[in-house]
């Protein structure tokens, strides 16, 4: 008897667990929202680090935003990502540039 309650007491616990950690997926206001305020802290755009701070707080977001803005934020991410190596690849840099702007478009025009 001890041993099924254990059990019972463990599968409740992970079914728990599971519901808690199930993300909502973000409306697009709602994730204009959270990437607003973002990009307005000027800590994070200045140099690597900004880059690296701003991939950092936009990854949660990534993860849970609306289906019309992951990929501009997925693009942005590539680009920061690159952007924030100790040595980017001015090649892949180049590559990834057109996709960073066409995500600052998309960006502007659903978060306008």
């Amino acid at each position: 008897m001890k041993k099924l309650a254990t059990v019972l007491f463990a599968a409740g616990l992970l079914a728990s667990a599971t519901a808690c950690s199930a993300s909502q997926q973000l409306s697009t206001t709602e994730t204009c929202e959270r990437i607003q305020s973002v990009v307005s802290n000027p800590a994070n755009g200045a140099g690597k680090t900004g880059m690296n701070r701003l991939a950092n707080q936009i990854r949660p977001i990534h993860a849970v935003a609306s289906d019309d803005l992951k990929p501009a934020l997925q693009s942005i991410l590539e680009y920061t990502d690159e952007q924030a190596k100790e040595t980017p690849d001015e090649a892949k840099l180049a590559e990834l540039q057109s996709g960073y702007e066409q995500a600052s478009g998309t960006y502007s025009r659903l978060c306008s």
